[in-house]
């Protein structure tokens, strides 16, 4: 035992490495694996996924074996959620006399917390159970940036941004981009929202609130471009989703008028603050009659789709006429 912790002495004898982050996953998997003595590895590591048919006895044989040379042996088991009761119990048994020589790694997406698994490993240690819970999509630009600046690249907000909403929000997929566009940009390493758009193709499932902050923000060509990469969109129920951005919009400009700021904007509308900051900036674009003049068109769009007219064109007319407020209104004054 001795050996072991000079060796490694921050390892525990159990770590379960959960959460739906695949990359941070990974990545920590692989920091155990590269603590392993490389020139025993071979011996020294078990790495398995979850299967019906793992043998309990064959788990407890593996975890009570001894390191080959002075490190320390890992059993990594992969999709540890998926384990046969049988397998979890002989774990749980084992971790009350763990063997010392060895360091057990349970590899899982998701895994409840009042399991009898999940609190035999908690009880390891307090570091025993490693969170890969994944970002919330409004903090990937953020972690994109800094995650960059790890690999020596530069990458504004706004390409951030325009990457998460091309990508999605799969860690792994995210960083495998950052690479590519690392190597394409390598001559300046500086990575711009122009070079997102043209080297990145959109494989995200597009998502409406990134549609109406498009419409709203007056960008046409992103609307459309969102629009046609929709599976199947519901022409109705976009229509109501617009209407009822621009109520919203109506609200924030008539309450910023009024010198409210945005968190009073935000209770009014029922939201948190974070997600009306883009309503109170969108807001500003647009005059009190122009606002209107979006709403009847809105109405007059409704009524065409409820009619028969052709929904594809009636709907796109509508984006073009929310994008360019002063087509509806030209000139009209405030009301």
């Amino acid at each position: 035992m001795a050996q072991q912790r000079s060796a490694a002495p921050a390892l525990l004898p159990a770590y379960l490495v959960v959460g739906g982050d695949q990359l941070k996953r990974e990545t920590a998997t692989k920091r155990l694996k590269a603590r392993l003595d490389q020139a025993m590895a071979v011996f020294n590591l078990d790495e398995r996924t979850a299967s019906a048919n793992i043998d309990p006895t064959d788990i407890a044989i593996s975890l009570n074996t001894l390191a080959v040379g002075d490190g320390f042996r890992l059993v990594l088991l992969h999709d540890a959620n998926l384990l046969p009761k049988a397998v979890q119990e002989t774990i749980i048994s084992y971790l009350d006399n763990p063997n010392p020589q060895c360091v057990l790694c349970l590899d899982a997406e998701k895994l409840a917390k009042n399991t009898r698994l999940y609190k035999a490993v908690a009880k390891v240690g307090k570091r025993s159970v490693i969170d890969c819970t994944p970002l919330r999509a409004r903090e990937l630009p953020s972690y994109l940036v800094k995650h960059a600046r790890a690999k020596g690249l530069v990458i504004d907000d706004a390409a951030a941004r325009e990457l998460v909403s091309r990508v999605g929000e799969s860690t792994t997929q995210l960083d495998q981009q950052l690479e590519t566009l690392g190597e394409l940009c390598a001559q300046t390493r500086h990575i711009t929202k122009d070079d997102v758009v043209r080297y990145v193709a959109r494989t995200a499932e597009v998502k409406p609130w990134e549609f109406l902050d498009a419409v709203a923000a007056g960008n046409e060509a992103k609307a459309l471009e969102l629009y046609r990469h929709m599976q199947n969109p519901s022409h109705i129920a976009l229509l109501t989703l617009l209407t009822r951005r621009f109520r919203e919009l109506v609200c924030a400009r008539e309450l910023g008028s009024r010198g409210q700021n945005t968190r009073t904007i935000a209770s009014e509308l029922g939201k948190q603050e974070w997600q009306v900051r883009s309503v109170v900036q969108a807001a500003r674009r647009f005059s009190t009659s122009q606002l209107v003049g979006c709403l009847k068109a809105c109405a007059r769009c409704e009524a065409e789709l409820k009619s028969g007219e052709d929904p594809e064109s009636s709907f796109l007319r509508l984006v073009t006429e929310l994008c360019q407020p002063s087509a509806i209104l030209m000139g009209c004054p405030d009301l």
